[in-house]
């Protein structure tokens, strides 16, 4: 996934689809990465054989093409980012993060999965080096398209006391003609560690509680018979007056716009290679209201606009 892009995270979900050619007998396969990461959908050409035999279909032969599709299916990936940024704000001191995660589906819908990725460590988290979430959740068709429900557990290991905290999740995704889109809301309640423990005005106000609202909108274009998408995609943070990580609240929460434009190119089947900017309506004047807190060591804001590199392997 993802941004979670990805992500969340997680955080950050975004979708991706290209065509590649392949030899006459293969269908099309998808492969499915975590929850609020990419899904990229392969389609394959069928190719001329030069054969002046033609091969003999061995599942075919032995009936085996008659066979049902596994219940339970394991799908993953892993990404080398330049910045794990989630939702506009980065969480590796604006450097590199290594992501990894696996999904467990079933036929019926219902998954179960886990995602991690290395943070910034001195204090962005309390002094937590690493974000672990595990999610579930339940994907069921709509119409022409599919809504995926479920809940994140977002966990920050050796990290403040505080820092872990549950989220749920609904997305309705589609396809337009070349354009699959997908809108997204996901509600923390109100939890320990989106609250404004750290208020700019006022007195700590330690074991204070709020919410977080976040709702996005993704669009990805498959440019035709080439291995290149395009993608935007733009988001709202609804929580406390302050900024987290590390600013008023200890977990990723605010009150913010961010957005991201790019693209993806998909080589060959299952590698991905990713370019996208990525920014905020987060000012500097409030990240200095803050500071050193939501800031990298050299000082700078950790929401400022950035170009984002990644590659990502998925199976």
């Amino acid at each position: 996934m993802s941004i979670r892009f990805a992500s969340a995270a997680s955080a950050v979900a975004l979708v991706a689809f290209v065509s590649t050619p392949a030899f006459a007998g293969e269908t099309e396969a998808a492969i499915a990465a975590p929850a609020d990461d990419t899904e990229i959908t392969i389609s394959e050409d069928a190719a001329v054989s030069l054969r002046a035999i033609a091969p003999v279909d061995m599942a075919t032969a032995s009936h085996q093409a008659d066979e049902p599709e596994p219940a339970i299916t394991i799908s993953g990936s892993a990404t080398l980012t330049s910045d794990y940024r989630f939702r506009g704000v980065s969480q590796s001191d604006e450097g590199m993060a290594i992501q990894g995660g696996f999904t467990v589906s079933h036929a019926s819908g219902f998954y179960v999965g886990t995602w991690g990725s290395n943070l910034a460590g001195w204090g962005t988290f309390g002094g937590a080096n690493m974000e672990l979430d595990i999610f579930a959740g339940y994907a069921l068709p709509v119409g022409e398209g599919t809504l995926d429900m479920g809940v994140t557990w977002f966990m920050y290991p050796s990290g403040a006391d505080t820092t872990d905290f549950a989220e749920l999740y609904a997305k309705l995704s589609g396809d337009v003609g070349p354009v699959s889109l997908m809108a997204t809301l996901a509600y923390a309640p109100k939890q320990e560690a989106l609250g404004n423990a750290f208020p700019v005005v006022g007195p700590a106000n330690p074991g204070d509680k709020e919410d977080n609202l976040y709702l996005a909108a993704d669009a990805v274009y498959g440019i035709a018979d080439t291995p290149i998408s395009l993608k935007a995609h733009i988001g709202y943070s609804d929580g406390n007056p302050g900024l987290g990580p590390n600013g008023t609240s200890i977990a990723p929460t605010g009150t913010y716009f961010d957005w991201l434009i790019g693209a993806d190119i998909a080589p060959i089947e299952g590698l991905t290679l990713s370019v996208a900017y990525v920014d905020t309506d987060i000012t500097e004047a409030e990240a200095n209201l803050i500071r050193p807190n939501f800031a990298t060591l050299a000082g700078k804001s950790i929401s400022d606009a950035t170009v984002v590199f990644s590659v990502t392997a998925a199976f």
